[in-house]
């Protein structure tokens, strides 16, 4: 079996459009200044909600989650399904640390799950219900984040794709890494619900 140097050309190209910050940047042309001096210090769509702006934080998850289905969907016409994942996770790895705010970047939900609609839509379909069934029961998106990333694996191999499965349990575990704070704050009772403004 041989290597493939274009799976490196997806790598980059990947992690190029996962880096680009679509919250700092709407924020800030918003005149909201620097969403990361608010709330969680987050750059994803859930810290932009506690500024009050519904829209700005609904163009954050849109923006966040497209640019690794569109890294992945491009790569996967380009050149081939491996490449399409390959790309995807690395889009996911420059959301959570890009380059340009010295790889302090945000949590990865909305690119996880846009990687995934974009790799296998069923799969993602099925991750973006878990999400909101929990955020449904329990109005905390850091657990609904994190059911929905436990369980994504289980979805990929209840439809024969593998390949996602590998790609969804590495994410998964990067995005329980990043959610260590949360973790903790869930385990004591601490941690806001969506909506809130934390200060």
């Amino acid at each position: 079996m041989t290597f493939d140097p274009l799976l490196l050309l997806a790598a980059a190209g990947g992690y190029f459009f996962g880096s680009i910050p679509f919250g700092l940047v709407i924020t800030r042309l918003a005149g909201l200044g620097d969403i990361r001096d608010i709330g969680s210090g987050n750059i994803g769509a859930t810290n932009v909600l506690r500024t009050g702006r519904k829209d700005l934080a609904l163009a954050t998850l849109v923006l966040d989650s497209g640019k690794a289905g569109m890294a992945a969907i491009a790569f996967t016409f380009l050149v081939s399904t491996p490449a399409g994942l390959v790309a995807a996770g690395a889009a996911f790895l420059g959301h959570c640390f890009p380059v340009w705010l010295k790889f302090e970047g945000g949590k990865g939900v909305a690119t996880f799950l846009g990687a995934l609609l974009a790799a296998a839509w069923p799969v993602g379909l099925m991750a973006c219900a878990t999400w909101l069934g929990t955020a449904l029961l329990f109005r905390i998106s850091s657990l609904s984040a994190l059911v929905a990333a436990a369980l994504t694996p289980v979805w990929a191999l209840a439809f024969g794709r593998v390949d996602v499965a590998i790609l969804a349990l590495f994410l998964a575990a990067l995005i329980f890494w990043r959610h260590s704070a949360n973790i903790d704050r869930i385990l004591k009772g601490t941690e806001p619900q969506i909506g809130s403004k934390k200060t």
